[in-house]
């Protein structure tokens, strides 16, 4: 991974959108759920108060509205600092 996040942030790689179908009519993308859940791809080194307790390859679940969505190498992730995680699952 060529992102390398910095203090207590945490590069993740958000779970696809379910499909939903409604009585045969397909959702659009633009309407579809937003993901609570995914992958944590990276890590940074933590602060001198906040200790790192996710690592590379943890689902966790997070905030609706946490973090900051980016692209690279045609991806999505979200980089968001460790307190907006929710929990490890």
């Amino acid at each position: 991974m060529n992102i390398k996040p910095l203090a207590d942030r945490v590069l993740i790689k958000p779970a696809a959108a379910e499909e939903k179908t409604v009585g045969g009519i397909i959702i659009p993308d633009s309407a579809k759920e937003k993901p609570l859940k995914g992958e944590v791809k990276a890590v940074g080194q933590g602060t001198k108060d906040e200790e790192m307790v996710v690592k590379e390859g943890d689902t966790v679940l997070y905030g609706k509205y946490a973090g900051t969505e980016i692209e690279f190498e045609g991806e999505k992730y979200l980089i968001m600092r460790q307190s907006d995680i929710l929990a490890i699952i």
